[in-house]
């Protein structure tokens, strides 16, 4: 630790520290524009300009070291000033220099309400500009349909060059130019091709660039702001709901340094319009092959006429990608009364809840890719299934301390990896030992090896579950103080499934989708489903997908940001979403409209509140009521699994997300995940060709 003097005040810091980061633990505000914590350190704006004692002019704070300062003359501490008048007339300079070419925008900018331009002229500028000359002009550029530039207002900090580079992977903008000269662009005037691109707007530290998606919508200080949980991945992103009225506005991230830390994905930030777009908002009947309105009365009337004389084992329930336990944990209780156990969530057939969650969860945790030495890729893109964990794993990656192995399908995943093999072949050569990965594994202190969804969705799933397995447990990957068996979910309600037992008790996905085996299949979301002819399909949902497509019955539910819910991410995290906005039209919670089906089908399910169903759920599983907390795995449960082996196929691993913006029923129906999707797949033909 290094003595300090800042402002007066004594204080002991690492030597690695830089001075800005002194200064603010001392309890001193620093300005400035091209720093950021998470980023490489550029020192090109010095706006965040101190004093040093016995230096002859203020020096860039964010780029000069603690173990750089000189002591005094008789070897007293050195001595930081941010309140001097040297600093102030500085910041005052470095500000007008910064306003001589911005444009006078803020009455037309997005950016209005939220910039660190406007905040920081008014803690640290001065009220007059000497400087008479023309502003200069620059040609906005082209970035895509996500990200809207107006780059007249930029300052040059640089932290979207970084950010791509260093965050992203995807190393597309740059300068060209010099001095007056210099512009910020992506070269080849073409869209940006990373997952993570909608952050920029976020980093942007003035208006130059902002959300196209969004543009002139609202004013910050319009809206109703909710803390909520992302529900298009399996990693939780923690965000925040902005609302006006009825309507969802946009969708911002909330730091969480143990998920998302302060990114969310594309799809998570720009969905929003799929919210609004072919929504459900009143029960249908199938008549003569076509689907009318109906009143609730009668929708539930259709379905009690075909449950009411079957035996209870010929009714099924699927549970889709966005659904939350509560509504699970009601429909399992609804068929538990009518006597059936044939459940299954969509990708979740692989997996035996008897096993223990240390099977089915992400044990090394988020964060604890952080400190992993060595990484085994098992049939998953974390760029797409996880975008999240791809940046999180690629920050590793970056410290130089972490190699990587991919057995799967060849894919640009953001950082340098060593390709193994296709299929199974290169995981059994593995599991015996003969590759050299194996003894990366086995000389790593920390090694994870992660297993994705797309190697667990085949008919040989739980056979390759268990395979992943054994080699965890035989190279090290499972030992005292570290469990680096992995499996990253890419759906946001599978965890939370297998925690309350939502899993094939009787037949699973493929036996109930089989003609002849079910006469009612109930679809709670469920829309990448495909039912059997002749099976009675009842779709509790939000959108006109594909369930709703083949439903003899709709009952129209309510998405994420329109209910209180419960979701556990991919490493076990129990977190709460929380409402934002209603439901449109006759839409209902879809716990409540299991609770009022109970009624009408003679099975009265025994709570009539969000609370008193939470009670049961907490009743039955402990550790759901302990919100972002995670229940560790057990370690000896993946000793059992690794030894029930099981029969192989040859075929090569898939990822599970072939087009990343199209992956649920909202993203389906949003036009700006559509055109992601539209200009992502050119570019993909473009790089073929």
């Amino acid at each position: 630790m290094t003595k300090l003097i800042v402002d007066g005040k004594e204080i002991d810091v690492p030597a690695e520290y830089t001075l800005l980061q002194a200064c603010e633990a001392a309890g001193a505000e620093i300005p400035r524009f091209c720093y950021h914590e998470r980023l490489s350190i550029a020192g090109n704006c010095r706006m965040c300009l101190v004093e040093v004692k016995g230096g002859p002019k203020p020096v860039a704070s964010c780029a000069w070291g603690v173990r750089d300062c000189r002591p005094g003359p008789n070897g007293e501490p050195p001595e930081i000033s941010t309140r001097s008048p040297m600093v102030k007339k500085a910041r005052e300079g470095v500000m007008e220099f910064l306003l001589i070419n911005h444009p006078l925008d803020c009455p037309i900018c997005d950016q209005g309400g939220e910039c660190d331009l406007q905040d920081q002229a008014m803690g640290y500028g001065v009220d007059t500009s000497r400087f008479a000359e023309n502003k200069r002009a620059v040609e906005d550029k082209y970035l895509g349909a996500l990200v809207k530039t107006s780059m007249n207002r930029c300052i040059q900090c640089t932290r979207c060059v970084r950010f791509s580079a260093e965050i992203c992977g995807a190393p597309e903008m740059g300068a060209t130019g010099r001095g007056e000269d210099m512009e910020i662009t992506t070269y080849l005037e073409s869209a940006l091709t990373s997952e993570l691109q909608g952050n920029l707007v976020d980093i942007c530290p003035v208006g130059a660039l902002t959300s196209k998606p969004y543009a002139f919508a609202a004013r910050p200080w319009e809206l109703g702001k909710t803390q909520s949980i992302d529900v298009m991945d399996g990693v939780g992103s923690a965000i925040r709901v902005d609302t006006r009225g009825r309507e969802v506005m946009r969708i911002l991230p909330r730091v969480n340094e143990a998920v998302n830390e302060e990114w969310i994905s594309d799809k998570t930030r720009h969905v929003v319009d799929g919210l609004r777009t072919q929504r459900l908002d009143r029960p249908y009947i199938r008549e003569n092959g076509q689907l009318r309105a109906a009143t609730w009365q009668e929708a539930f009337a259709a379905i009690a006429a075909r449950t009411g004389r079957i035996d209870g084992k010929r009714i099924g329930a699927i549970a889709g990608d966005l659904a939350a336990v509560e509504e699970m944990f009601a429909l399992k209780a609804l068929l538990a009364k009518c006597g059936s156990a044939n459940l299954a969530v969509q990708g979740g057939d692989a997996f035996d809840p008897g096993a223990g969650r240390a099977s089915y969860i992400f044990n090394p945790t988020i964060a604890g890719i952080e400190q992993a030495d060595a990484l085994l890729i098992i049939g998953s893109n974390p760029r797409k299934e996880a975008a999240i964990i791809n940046a999180r794993i690629r920050k590793r990656w970056r410290s130089g301390q972490l190699k990587i192995g991919v057995i799967g399908a060849k894919a640009d995943l953001t950082y340098d990896h060593d390709h193994i093999g296709a299929g199974t072949d290169s995981l059994n050569d593995v599991a015996a030992g003969k590759h050299s990965i194996a003894n990366v594994l086995k000389g790593a202190k920390n090694p994870i090896v992660l297993i994705g969804a797309g190697a667990l969705a085949r008919q040989d799933g739980a056979a390759v579950l268990a395979l992943a397995a054994k080699i965890a447990t035989d190279f090290g990957a499972v030992k005292d103080g570290w469990n680096g068996f992995g499996v990253l979910h890419d759906a946001a309600s599978r965890v939370g499934a297998l925690d309350i037992g939502f899993a094939p008790g009787g037949l699973n996905t493929a036996q109930m989708t089989t003609f002849g085996t079910l006469d009612v299949l109930f679809l709670l979301g469920a829309d990448e489903i495909k039912p059997a002819d002749g099976t009675f399909v009842v779709y509790i949902g939000t959108h006109g997908d594909r369930g709703a497509h083949r439903a003899d019955v709709i009952l129209p539910g309510a998405a994420y940001t329109e209910k209180q819910g419960l979701y556990v991410n991919t490493e076990g995290r129990v977190q709460m979403a929380d409402r934002a906005a209603f439901p449109p039209g006759e839409a209902r919670e879809d716990w409540a409209i299991i609770r009022a089906l109970s009624d009408v089908l003679g099975k009265r399910l025994p709570f009539d509140s969000l609370g008193a169903l939470r009670q049961a759920i907490f009743k039955s599983v402990p550790h759901l009521m302990r919100i972002d907390q995670i229940q560790a795995g057990n370690a000896a449960d993946l000793k059992k699994l690794a030894g029930k082996g099981g029969r192989i196929d040859k075929t090569p691993f898939k990822t599970s997300v072939e087009d990343f913006y199209l992956t649920n029923p909202i993203a389906r129906a949003s036009a700006v995940m559509a055109e992601c999707s539209r200009l992502a797949t050119g570019q993909m033909l473009t790089a073929a060709e």
